[in-house]
């Protein structure tokens, strides 16, 4: 886990200013900084829009009786697209919001419950029930 860390602290930021450049490049400096601005404040607004329906879903299949697993998938992947938009930078914004947006999401959910899955069968994982 370390290792992935280590290397995301290192490579992300370098990908980053490569895309800076490359957009800045393209359409100007200050340019480049309003989009920046921009896509960090629609990032949260679509986080707060998505981030409500998903607990909205959880609380209703739990009142029902039901595993609210799917939507807590859910929920995790627009935390993390949140965090990733709200973070400088094009290439985390790209991937923030496949996380966030409803129609790309579920990709990141099934390789979630895929390694959720995984982990659990390995012993990596332990769930607690009252």
């Amino acid at each position: 886990m370390f290792k992935w860390l280590l290397a995301a602290f290192i490579f992300v930021p370098i990908i980053e200013i490569f895309g800076f450049q490359f957009v800045a490049d393209r359409v100007g400096g200050m340019n480049t900084f309003l989009l920046t601005l921009l896509t960090s404040a629609v990032g949260v607004a679509m986080m707060r829009f998505e981030g409500r329906k998903a607990m909205e879903d959880a609380k209703q299949r739990m009142n029902s009786g039901m595993v609210p697993g799917v939507s807590m998938a859910d929920g995790l992947c627009i935390f993390a697209g949140g965090v990733l938009l709200i973070l400088p930078g094009f290439v985390t914004d790209i991937i923030g919001f496949t996380l966030v947006f409803p129609l790309t999401r579920p990709l990141y959910r099934i390789l979630l419950l895929k390694w959720m899955k995984k982990n659990m069968k390995n012993g990596k994982i332990t769930i607690f029930r009252r």
